[in-house]
């Protein structure tokens, strides 16, 4: 596959700025069908495992003093949204605190924001009366800052960074009071990501309890969504991509229930892209395990056609952009071919796009 293979053409009319209630679904079993909630819980059988993320996504986005929009991705030494301690052993408000290896005050973190013009060693102020100085440059930018920043800064201080598309459609630079509830899963637990698991913003909690009432397996992983997931294809040559970061972890118990499920022959479906890109690590050894037998670690893995999934039987994942990493990932669990068919007939049926947008389900081909 080429970058090229992943360029379709759709109205802007069909990006949506805001979630509807009342959302699409396709579901794609060798073709595309409009199913509604009720016949897709429907398929759902006792015994399959569904697997959600349970990220909570950081408010990033900070806005200095003069105007200047800065996203703090993660502590600098570590992928973006890394906790630097064991998941198990911390509260939630310290997961995104930065380590202090190699640094006393534990203040150097990864951001980006618009450097031109930025020599090294220049200064802004942040709200709460918090300097940031430039001490390196590149894709991201190295900054300290005069006082640590934890999730309680973020939380009061920032905004989500939501996707660029959404602002541009808008037409708005600040996010609106109604995404503080739009852009966070209810299940949301463990605080690190940039960017919300898009997918799971269409189910609720009672969806869960319903599944587990009818005998059906509800487990939780983590992976912490990066900015990256944002950022478009740049190489036609797909092998020549660098894949972006993320750090996630699995715990025993739930990898001895999906070690299980499947010995039995029921199938694993995972909830959005994030939730197959961490199921996936698993068995190529891209985590590390820990005295307990929980895994862990950013990984790096870039999905593309003829990846052999191991672990991910159905894929529940939102219509996602052109030239991206995510589309390549759907296009190789679904087919190439099957998918552009699919999106072709989506968008003819004007279905919703991308993160506030309408819902896809894939079979493995």
């Amino acid at each position: 596959m080429k970058r090229s293979d992943l360029i379709y053409d759709f109205p802007a009319h069909l990006i949506a700025t805001a979630p509807r209630q009342d959302h699409r679904c396709l579901l794609w079993n060798g073709s595309p069908n409009e199913v509604s909630s009720e016949e897709l819980m429907s398929e759902f059988k006792k015994g399959d495992v569904v697997v959600i993320n349970d990220t909570k996504v950081s408010k990033r986005r900070i806005f200095t003093v003069d105007g200047l929009e800065v996203l703090f991705l993660g502590p600098a030494g570590g992928p973006a949204g890394s906790p630097s301690r064991d998941p198990e052993k911390v509260s939630i408000d310290h997961l995104n605190e930065p380590s202090s290896e190699g640094d006393p005050a534990g203040d150097q973190w990864h951001v980006l924001f618009p450097a031109r013009g930025w020599k090294l060693g220049a200064k802004t102020i942040l709200p709460g009366d918090v300097e940031m100085t430039l001490i390196a440059k590149g894709l991201p930018q190295t900054v300290r800052v005069s006082s640590s920043l934890g999730e309680t800064y973020f939380q009061r201080f920032g905004e989500f960074a939501l996707p660029p598309y959404i602002q541009k459609a808008r037409d708005e630079r600040h996010m609106k009071s109604e995404d503080e509830k739009w852009y966070q899963t209810e299940w949301a637990e463990k605080a690190g990501s940039s960017a919300a698991p898009t997918a799971s913003l269409h189910f609720t909690n009672q969806d869960w309890q319903n599944l587990k009432d009818r005998g059906v397996i509800v487990e939780k992983v983590t992976l912490h969504v990066g900015l990256g997931t944002f950022l478009p294809i740049k190489v036609e040559d797909l092998n020549e991509h660098d894949m972006h970061g993320e750090w996630g972890y699995i715990s025993q118990s739930t990898q001895q229930t999906i070690l299980e499920a499947k010995k039995k022959g029921h199938r694993i479906w995972a909830l959005g892209t994030t939730s197959l890109r961490i199921l996936e690590s698993w068995p190529k050894g891209l985590l590390q395990k820990t005295e307990e037998g929980h895994l862990q670690g950013e990984t790096h893995l870039f999905i593309k056609p003829g990846f052999q999934f191991e672990v991910v039987d159905v894929l529940m994942t939102n219509f996602h952009q052109p030239e991206s990493t995510l589309l390549c990932l759907v296009s190789a669990f679904a087919g190439t071919e099957n998918v552009r068919s699919a999106y072709q007939w989506a968008i003819e049926k004007e279905f919703r796009l991308f993160s506030y947008g309408d819902l896809s389900v894939w079979m493995k081909s």
